[in-house]
């Protein structure tokens, strides 16, 4: 009887913020007051990351590749544009409905994902988005086409909180929904279906030979990505008032991936240190050279993977022995 009890007490004790976490929220939701004028970027930054947690929930503790991550992303943000244009403009009720959308679609997609190899999933993965980009430009008279979804008007978060045009109501929602999310998903990594999904990635075989469900724990999984995916997509359509083509396109899962690449697999600060940097690279990267601003970030990339992450970005060596 020791052993399961002194497992369960590693995986709560696991799932315990750092003494260092509660100092990081609480300067991400000191930005929008220290820098108000970067309060949209901080919005959209909080976005990514929470579709970097998302991905990460898959490909960094179960294993499972995806190139086409975008799909539900994309779906998530359509169903809350929609549900706020032609429904009613609640937030809250929008992110529901966005979380829906996505979440059925992940259902649905973790059919495909349970067979094959790797290079399988990733091209089934990326097909589900292309599909659905085409749908989307195809049905002109419901998503706007093109031309995108356009004249979004959002209520109060709360019916208290107005989103006015300097972002910083967007902020301080995005970030809200970004820590709720990841205490939630940190609950779960560290609890016994936690575990086994890490013990899916490291060997399915033999994870099957001591009974665990493989299929089934793969389905949730995904399907809880797709979810997650989709209420960060929703908060982006609702903070922007817009949602676009581009919201389903291949650069959109690319971009996901080196965030990743960027952050480290397998420990969810990982997708949010990946996110921030990579928005970071992007925006001082861009405002100084707009025509080669990918150079210098594949420049980077490369030299990341050769050096190696922890002896280039020793400042988060240290943050990723103590992983969340």
């Amino acid at each position: 009887m020791s052993t399961p009890v002194s497992a369960l007490a590693a995986l709560r004790s696991a799932s315990r913020m750092r003494w260092w976490e509660p100092a990081l929220w609480l300067l991400a939701f000191a930005l929008p007051l220290l820098i108000p004028g970067q309060a949209l970027f901080i919005s959209e930054m909080a976005i990514t990351a929470l579709f970097a947690l998302s991905l990460d929930l898959i490909l960094g503790y179960t294993g499972i590749v995806s190139l086409g991550h975008a799909a539900f992303f994309g779906i998530g943000a359509y169903a809350a544009a929609l549900f706020a244009k032609l429904v009613m403009p609640d937030p809250l009720l929008g992110l529901v409905v966005a979380a829906s959308a996505a979440t059925v679609l992940g259902a649905f997609c973790s059919l495909t994902i349970m067979r094959g190899t790797d290079l399988t999933r990733l091209m089934v993965t990326l097909g589900v988005a292309l599909i659905l980009y085409e749908l989307a430009n195809k049905l002109d008279w419901l998503t706007g086409g093109a031309d995108g979804l356009q004249g979004v008007s959002m209520g109060p978060v709360l019916g208290r909180f107005e989103f006015d045009l300097t972002g910083r109501t967007a902020a301080y929602y995005a970030l809200a929904v970004c820590l709720l999310l990841f205490v939630l998903l940190r609950r779960l990594v560290h609890s016994p279906f936690g575990a086994t999904l890490k013990a899916i990635r490291d060997n399915r075989l033999r994870a099957m030979a001591i009974g665990i469900d493989v299929p089934k724990r793969l389905a949730v999984v995904y399907t809880l990505a797709a979810g997650v995916a989709g209420i960060a997509g929703g908060l982006l359509a609702q903070t922007t008032g817009f949602a676009s083509l581009d919201l389903f396109a291949f650069d959109r899962s690319a971009d996901l991936m080196l965030m990743l690449v960027i952050g480290g697999t397998g420990w969810l600060w990982g997708g949010i240190t990946g996110a921030v940097a990579f928005k970071l690279m992007h925006n001082i990267i861009s405002s100084i050279t707009p025509q080669y601003w990918t150079f210098w970030i594949g420049l980077f990339l490369v030299v990341l993977v050769l050096v190696g992450r922890d002896k280039l970005l020793k400042p988060w060596a240290w943050f990723r022995r103590s992983k969340a």
